[in-house]
C-alpha cells in the first residue's frame, strides 16, 4: 500500500513540474515584449553638432608689396569661422571692395593674406599723397570725361600717357588740328570726381571725373599749360610695358590733321554782294 502511495506521489510531482514548465514557456514572449522598449529607451542618443557660422573676408589675390595701390584684380576672398575673425578684417561686400580700390598698402601681403583696414591708407585720408609720392615728385590733378578717362577703366597704379588735342587757328587745313603726347608713362595715384558749378547761376551743376598723376616739377608745368591749350586724354600703358624711372621717356612728335586724313577741306562759303551790268560778280 505504501508503495502505491509513493508512485502516486511521484506522478503528481511530475505533473506539477510539467505544468510549471509549460506556464513559463507560454509567458516568455510577453516578458521579451515588455523588456524590449526598456532596452531601446536606455540606448544613448547621439547629437550631431551644427557647423560653426562662417564669413567671407577680403584677401590678397597675389603678392603685393608695401606702397602698392590696390586695384580690383588684387582682391579675392576666403571663408573663415566668425569666431576666428580679428579686428580690421573686412567682410567681402561691394562697399568694402570699392573702399579698398585705390588705397595704398602700408605693409607687404602674401597671396591669401587678409587685407586689414588698419594696414591701408585710403584716398582722402590725411597724409595720403605724402605717403604715396616718392621724394621729389609732385601730384597734379586733371579733369577727364568718361571717354578721355577710358570710361572708368583707369585705376590708381596704372601708367598712362597724357595726350593733348588742339585746334590751331589760322593754320593750313592739313595742320588745323594736332595731337601731342604731353607726358609719357605717368603713374596714376588717385581717381575721383569733382563738382562743377554752372557759370550762369553759380550753383552746383554736374560732376566730372578727375585723375591725379605722379609727376616731376617740370612735368607738372607741362601738364598745367596743356590743360589751358586743349583737351586732354589718357592712354593706358600695358602693365608689363611701363618704363623704369631711371630710363629716358621718349615722347613722340605731334600728329597733324593731314597725317590722319588726306581728304580735302570743305570749300569756304562765298557771299555774293552784287552783280555788275555785264554779269560780273562782285564779292
Amino acid at each position: 500500500m505504501a508503495f502505491r502511495l509513493g508512485i502516486f506521489g511521484v506522478l503528481i510531482a511530475a505533473l506539477i513540474g510539467v505544468m510549471v514548465f509549460a506556464y513559463s514557456i507560454l509567458n516568455q514572449p510577453k516578458r521579451v515584449q515588455q523588456q524590449a522598449p526598456q532596452s531601446i529607451a536606455a540606448a544613448p542618443v547621439q547629437v550631431v553638432a551644427a557647423p560653426p557660422p562662417t564669413e567671407q573676408i577680403l584677401t590678397a589675390s597675389a603678392a603685393l608689396i608695401a606702397g602698392s595701390l590696390i586695384q580690383p584684380a588684387n582682391l579675392s576672398s576666403t571663408s573663415i569661422p566668425n569666431a576666428a575673425m580679428v579686428p580690421g578684417e573686412l567682410v567681402d561686400t561691394s562697399q568694402n571692395r570699392s573702399m579698398l580700390v585705390g588705397a595704398m598698402l602700408r605693409v607687404p601681403l602674401n597671396p591669401g593674406a587678409p587685407v586689414l583696414d588698419n594696414e591701408v591708407i585710403h584716398p582722402g585720408d590725411h597724409g595720403f599723397l605724402a605717403a604715396v609720392l616718392p621724394p621729389g615728385m609732385r601730384a597734379v590733378t586733371i579733369a577727364v570725361d568718361d571717354l578721355t578717362g577710358a570710361n572708368g577703366l583707369i585705376w590708381p597704379g596704372d601708367n598712362v600717357d597724357v595726350l593733348m588735342t588742339q585746334n590751331l587757328a589760322g593754320a593750313p587745313d592739313e595742320k588745323s588740328m594736332t595731337a601731342v603726347v604731353v607726358l609719357s608713362d605717368i603713374r596714376v595715384i588717385a581717381t575721383g570726381a569733382t563738382l562743377v558749378k554752372d557759370p550762369s547761376t553759380g550753383a552746383g551743376g554736374g560732376s566730372v571725373g578727375t585723375v591725379t598723376l605722379q609727376v616731376t616739377p617740370d612735368q607738372a608745368s607741362r601738364c598745367i599749360i596743356a590743360t589751358n591749350l586743349g583737351k586732354l586724354s589718357l592712354i593706358v600703358h600695358s602693365a608689363q610695358g611701363s618704363q623704369k624711372a631711371d630710363q629716358a621717356q621718349a615722347i613722340p612728335g605731334p600728329v597733324y590733321t593731314g597725317d590722319v586724313s588726306q581728304a580735302p577741306a570743305a570749300l569756304s562759303t562765298v557771299n555774293v554782294i552784287s552783280t555788275g551790268a555785264d554779269g560780273e560778280f562782285k564779292f
